[in-house]
């Protein structure tokens, strides 16, 4: 057996792509030197310049933040006040309070006039949101599971937002009423931006009976009562959350159980999903919305509301916070589309008008 010439030499160098042009000029600091220069550029540079530094500074600016919620500062600042007021009721040294203050005017939440501090429109805002506070608060625990982000994306740290939201895991570990409370608290104060959204978007005409499933305390039902008087509406979540829902007068019915475990409430011919899918990983999604195909009746409406991936919101915050929680993942439009087909619904295209809100996905039982 004889081999050609051409057989026996090694193996060339592996052809490795020139990056885009774009690319290559945006990594060149000649370019960059004269681009900063150009009149018809160096707007962009500049522009460019501060988004890339906004990003390698983003955990100071939510530590700002943070320590205006910690602080109650903004609170405080619903009047106009100087920088000793405010240190004397924070109990912090007044130079270092000057430096959270000028940190917060610069994140353009709040401004000084005449020695004075007081709320922008954005900080006004930002302190009137039902929950935003509370969330934010919260995120003590998101930031230490963070703590170490290559561990964190290795799977090498174990979250304590996995032990925050028991329930996603199953009756048995939600059981403990106190940490039901807690976090039936914060789902309850975070959710009124989320139902004022799903109700604009969502159809709830000729409904007649809305099952909620996974509703948590029933801030979304009640904000279904207030907008639409007419339906019956049923409240279906663990016993240990329904515990702490207070539907006194909103003629909302309460029906504790496990959608892993239990019966649905039969009799509905619409059910809402109101940030309930991203929790949950796609096998137990699966066999929900089979059990609620088979509880509707034909051309029941499902409705899916919740943050979804394709926006920034989605695939930075929600994405990460799901990967915290150790089960769940957020999922596009699309993909929520295609599990809820997969199920025998007939599916309609997702309707958003602040995706870091929620998106909304409506699905019609096939007969």
């Amino acid at each position: 057996m004889s081999l050609a010439r051409d057989e026996l030499r090694p193996p060339g160098p592996i052809a490795v792509p020139r990056p885009p042009l774009l690319q290559r000029l945006a990594a060149s600091r000649r370019f960059q030197r004269w681009a900063a220069r150009f009149p018809l550029t160096r707007w962009l540079v500049r522009r460019e310049g501060a988004a890339m530094f906004d990003l390698v500074a983003g955990f100071c600016h939510s530590q700002v933040l943070r320590g205006l919620v910690g602080l109650d500062l903004l609170t405080a600042l619903a009047q106009p006040a100087e920088t000793s007021v405010l240190a004397h009721r924070a109990g912090v040294p007044g130079d270092r309070l000057e430096v959270l203050l000028r940190a917060a005017a610069a994140l353009g939440l709040l401004r000084e006039r005449r020695g004075r501090w007081s709320l922008t429109a954005r900080g006004a805002a930002l302190a009137a949101v039902p929950g935003l506070p509370g969330m934010i608060a919260h995120h003590d625990v998101l930031y230490r599971d963070l703590a170490d982000p290559v561990a964190f994306f290795r799977g090498g740290t174990e979250p304590e937002l996995a032990r925050f939201w028991p329930y996603v895991f199953g009756a048995a570990a939600a059981a403990d009423p106190a940490a039901a409370a807690c976090y039936s608290r914060l789902m309850t104060d975070s959710q009124a931006l989320v139902a004022e959204d799903t109700l604009a978007l969502a159809d709830l005409r000729g409904v007649w009976r809305l099952l909620d499933i996974g509703g948590g305390t029933g801030a979304f039902l009640k904000a279904v009562r207030a907008a639409h008087p007419g339906p019956d509406l049923v409240l279906f979540d663990l016993p240990a959350v329904l515990r702490g829902a207070d539907l006194s007068g909103r003629r909302i019915t309460a029906v504790p159980g496990s959608f892993r475990d239990d019966p649905l409430p039969g009799g509905a011919d619409a059910v809402s999903l109101v940030r309930v899918l991203y929790d949950h990983d796609d096998d137990t999604v699966r066999a929900l919305l089979g059990r609620i195909r088979d509880a509707l009746p034909p051309g029941g409406r499902l409705i899916v509301s919740e943050p979804m991936g394709g926006s920034r919101a989605g695939d930075v915050y929600f994405a990460l916070y799901c990967l915290a929680m150790e089960t769940g993942r957020v999922r596009r439009p699309a993909e929520i589309g295609a599990l809820m087909a997969e199920s025998g619904f007939r599916v309609a295209a997702p309707k958003t008008r602040r995706p870091y809100v929620t998106t909304v996905v409506e699905g019609v039982r096939q007969t």
